[in-house]
């Protein structure tokens, strides 16, 4: 049974909460890591498009007693591969060497004598294909709607 997302806090680990970034980059990444932080740390929004990802992902897949990736990561890497319109060369090495793509996807060590975890070429390939165009449509459109609901907060915030 694949895991929504299991972040084992050790030492030197940055939470995926706690991630910063930079805000005067003009990279697309930046923005999109951002949202997806904010995705992890809201309940209301990670129950919705977890419960997409368990009804697509998890309910298909045989049980073979393997543990697989986390619905995070292939969301993150998935998210990651088609915001940048890039090929599964680049995304591996993305997945293994950037550190804010590995600070959000919860496996980032600062070296205090952890080895780093690392993402196999074929287990990405595996993974982040079985996310489709139509469900990162639903899942933009659960983003959008949220997003919406926060816009008609603060436009009422700011007229009392």
């Amino acid at each position: 049974m694949r895991q929504r997302f299991e972040q084992q806090l050790v030492l030197g680990a940055t939470p995926i909460g706690e991630t910063k970034f930079p805000l005067r980059s003009r990279d697309e990444l930046p923005p999109v890591l951002k949202a997806l932080q904010y995705v992890f740390i809201t309940p209301e929004l990670n129950n919705a498009i977890f419960s997409i990802l368990e009804n697509k992902i998890s309910n298909t897949k045989k049980k073979t007693g393997r543990k697989g990736m986390d619905l995070w990561q292939i969301l993150v890497l998935a998210t990651v591969r088609h915001t940048l319109n890039t090929n599964w060369d680049r995304l591996e090495h993305i997945a293994n060497h950037d550190n804010l793509i590995r600070k959000i996807l919860g496996v980032h060590t600062s070296n205090f004598g952890e080895d780093d975890y690392e993402f196999a070429y074929q287990t990405i390939i595996d993974n982040v294909s079985l996310i489709d165009e139509q469900m990162l449509f639903e899942i933009n459109e659960i983003v959008v709607k949220h997003g919406q609901v926060l816009l008609k907060k603060k436009r009422k915030k700011n007229l009392s």
